[in-house]
């Protein structure tokens, strides 16, 4: 019989996985079953509980996804709409301590934007047109068939619309089943407990609207003011980004104590209160396509499951994406870390095959390598808010963020420092890039361009911003009047 490989989940972590196992065993037969009815078209579904917020598609993501899918998923999502921003000149950025980047000449790595529904319906089509084995099915999964020495299927509801038997038997099933994954009440009716497992919690809360791009601002830069992790206080954050459609998605965040509002009015006024009011300025003068949407439930926090520290682990068995570690998703790398996983399975495919003894165990080990960076970064800042729930800063988290921090403020002027951080953020390097000789001088020497209070604009730019300012002001003294 031909083998049969089971995904659990069609988000991004999924149709990554698929595409590793469809290339490593091309006879085989790949079922990638996801409880919700997949949309025809770039359509928001349930099952992507921030699919309607901001998403940053790194370089080190992107060159994975290409890899994976022997497609160029850039040129795709381009010809879509997206926008391909570098994060040497293509934005505004105003840094926690108050001082705005530096744009420089050098383009430095770039970075995808575009609506989250967008990006997975590109690299689901991509994973459908370039394998012939892959077949999606709407089947909710309740566990795991086997025993804690090795997984041998899925048990799916009785109640899913698939064609299906109700226990789906494979050679080796992979959780990419997301951030409400059930993997761990799955792993204890086979007889795994114990899995480590931390939480740390903000209480960051997303807010999103949508505008029409102004006439004139299509080009204008990608703008954010990020949140402050060393005041004391509530971090809020706001953020411009350039969608597909001629659109703005407009993101504002706020952490416990500090959330935004969902009234249209309110978030005006939010993102007209941070540090700079660029945001606010951008925004009064654009057309709102949408309602205010805020983030649902625990969707933010960063969650971890130790699985590659698990003294037990069944064969055939491997977890990826947000299955394995989520992190809040200010940090932009999510997607990233689940394509990089995503290779780390491909990688481990071809060199030893789909049935070989340990694979689950080197996948899940090489995977938690890429996992162990973004969630320093993640965690290294998020314990530093007021309100943290599941831990408090330790020493090394403090060390971490005040290197970070001399390291961040040095990037608004220092090109060694800015180069350090494209690097480690678009996941092209490992975080020991930012302990370069290099980068540690500059984050001993500080920045080297003096620190402007007012962002970096072009001339064009500048006048842009003045007319959208002027037409909300000219708007605020009409509804004054009434």
């Amino acid at each position: 019989m031909p083998q049969r490989a089971v995904v659990i989940g069609s988000g991004i972590a999924g149709l990554l996985a698929a595409a590793a196992l469809s290339r490593a065993a091309p006879e085989a037969e790949v079922l990638l079953l996801d409880r919700d009815e997949l949309p025809e078209g770039p359509v928001n579904r349930r099952g992507v509980p921030q699919g309607e917020h901001a998403h940053l598609l790194m370089a080190g993501g992107l060159s994975a996804m290409e890899a994976l899918l022997s497609v160029s998923v850039r040129d795709r999502l381009l010809e879509a709409g997206a926008h391909e921003i570098s994060l040497g000149n293509g934005m505004l950025a105003l840094m926690p301590d108050g001082g705005w980047f530096h744009r420089w000449r050098y383009n430095g790595p770039h970075m995808i934007t575009c609506t989250r529904a967008l990006l997975d319906w590109v690299i689901r089509q991509a994973l459908l047109d370039s394998t012939a084995n892959v077949e999606i099915h709407q089947a909710t999964v309740e566990g795991l068939l086997g025993n804690a020495q090795r997984v041998q299927g899925v048990r799916i509801s009785p109640a899913s619309s698939s064609t299906l038997d109700n226990e789906v038997k494979a050679d080796i099933v992979v959780d990419a089943s997301g951030r409400g994954s059930h993997n761990l009440h799955w792993l204890r009716n086979i007889g795994i407990r114990g899995v480590e497992e931390r939480k740390i919690d903000s209480g960051l809360t997303n807010a999103t609207r949508i505008y029409r791009t102004p006439a004139g601002a299509e080009s204008f830069p990608l703008t954010v003011i990020q949140a402050n992790p060393y005041s004391g206080e509530p971090g809020r954050s706001a953020m411009v980004l350039p969608i597909e459609g001629n659109r703005w998605m407009v993101s504002a965040g706020g952490t416990r104590g500090g959330e935004p509002p969902q009234n249209p009015q309110g978030f005006l006024e939010y993102a007209l209160g941070l540090p700079h009011p660029i945001v606010g300025h951008l925004i009064s003068g654009a057309e709102a396509l949408t309602d205010v949407v805020l983030s649902r439930g625990r969707s933010t926090s960063n969650a971890r499951r130790y699985f590659e520290r698990s003294t037990q682990w069944p064969e055939q068995f491997v977890t990826l994406g947000d299955a394995l570690a989520t992190f809040n998703p200010a940090y932009g790398q999510g997607m990233s870390v689940a394509a990089l996983g995503a290779q780390v399975l491909a990688r481990e495919l071809r060199q030893s095959g789909l049935s070989s003894p340990g694979l689950a165990r080197r996948v899940l080990r090489g995977a938690a390598r890429h996992v162990d960076a973004a969630w320093a970064t993640a965690v290294g800042m998020d314990v530093l808010y007021p309100g943290i729930r599941g831990g408090e800063p330790k020493i090394t988290d403090r060390l971490v963020a005040s290197y970070s921090r001399r390291l961040t403020r040095a990037a608004t002027g220092s090109f060694d420092a800015a180069a350090a951080l494209w690097d480690v953020t678009s996941l092209k390097a490992p975080p020991t890039r930012v302990l370069r000789p290099k980068a540690l001088l500059a984050a001993l020497t500080g920045p080297l361009l003096p620190e402007t209070s007012e962002p970096p604009l072009e001339p064009s730019e500048r006048e842009v911003l003045n007319r959208l300012k002027k037409a909300s002001d000219r708007s605020s003294t009409f509804e004054a009047r009434q």
